[in-house]
């Protein structure tokens, strides 16, 4: 579980149409199928979710204070580095790649995010997949909550 989508399950609802929609669909995510998951975060997560309003910093880590945490480990950060050059990724996006990276070195079948910049980006999958396959490891598939609704 990425950061964005425990920060829109627990922010006041947005006035930006497509953000209060990403929030809503997470919420009914969140109902109806979260428990169909183990869900995992790291330290990571945990880091930019402690960010922030005291008050919405509480309740994001309310919400990931049953999760599992993976190990950020030296293999996850040389995979995160191989992610950072091959996609050309800027120094902004480094905890971006250390998720799919955290993600791929645990060997987690999914990394669900709301971020489709850096992580849930069709021209950054390929590359994801590319660059886990040479370090070893499978690549999580990437998606939003949404795509994870079932029927």
């Amino acid at each position: 579980m990425e950061t964005t989508v425990i920060s829109y399950l627990t922010a006041r609802k947005s006035r930006n149409l497509v953000v209060a929609a990403h929030q809503a669909i997470t919420r009914q995510w969140w109902k109806a199928r979260r428990r169909d998951f183990d869900l995992y975060c790291s330290q990571a997560v945990i880091r930019e979710a402690s960010a922030g309003d005291a008050g919405a910093a509480t309740k994001r880590l309310k919400a990931l204070e049953e999760m599992p945490l993976l190990e950020i480990n030296e293999s996850a950060k040389r995979l995160a580095t191989g992610l950072i050059a091959a996609a050309k990724l800027s120094v902004k996006a480094t905890e971006d790649a250390l998720h799919i990276a955290l993600a791929a070195a645990h060997g987690m079948d999914y990394l669900l995010t709301w971020n489709c910049k850096h992580i849930a980006n069709a021209e950054i999958r390929n590359i994801v997949t590319a660059v886990a396959y040479e370090h070893g490891y499978g690549a999580p598939v990437i998606c939003t909550p949404e795509e994870l609704m079932g029927e």
